[in-house]
C-alpha cells in the first residue's frame, strides 16, 4: 500500500511540473492530451497538429496551440441555442 501512495504523489507532482510548462515534449503531450504515442506520431506526421522540430529529430508541442487546436470544433448546448435564437427573434421581429 505505501507503494502505491508514493507512485500517486509522484504522478501528481509529475502533473504539477508540466502545469506550468509552456512548452511540451512528445511524451508530456501524450499525458497532457490523452492522445496515444501512435495516434500523435500520425497527427505530426501529417501536419493536422501544431508542433515543433527544431533540430529536426525531436518534437515540441506550445501548449497554448495545443489547447487551441484541442477545442476546434466546439459544440454548443441546448440552452445556448436557445438563448441565441431568443436573441434573433427579438432583435429580427418583423413589424
Amino acid at each position: 500500500m505505501d507503494n502505491f501512495l508514493i507512485l500517486e504523489r509522484l504522478d501528481r507532482l509529475e502533473r504539477l511540473l508540466t502545469a506550468h510548462k509552456e512548452v511540451l515534449t512528445f511524451e508530456e503531450t501524450c499525458d497532457y492530451t490523452g492522445i496515444s504515442r501512435s495516434y500523435l506520431y500520425k497527427l505530426t506526421a501529417s501536419g493536422n497538429i501544431p508542433h515543433s522540430k527544431p533540430n529536426g529529430k525531436l518534437i515540441f508541442f506550445e501548449k497554448a496551440k495545443l489547447n487551441t487546436w484541442l477545442l476546434q470544433n466546439s459544440r454548443k448546448s441546448i440552452s445556448e441555442i436557445e438563448t441565441e435564437a431568443l436573441n434573433y427573434t427579438f432583435k429580427n421581429k418583423r413589424r
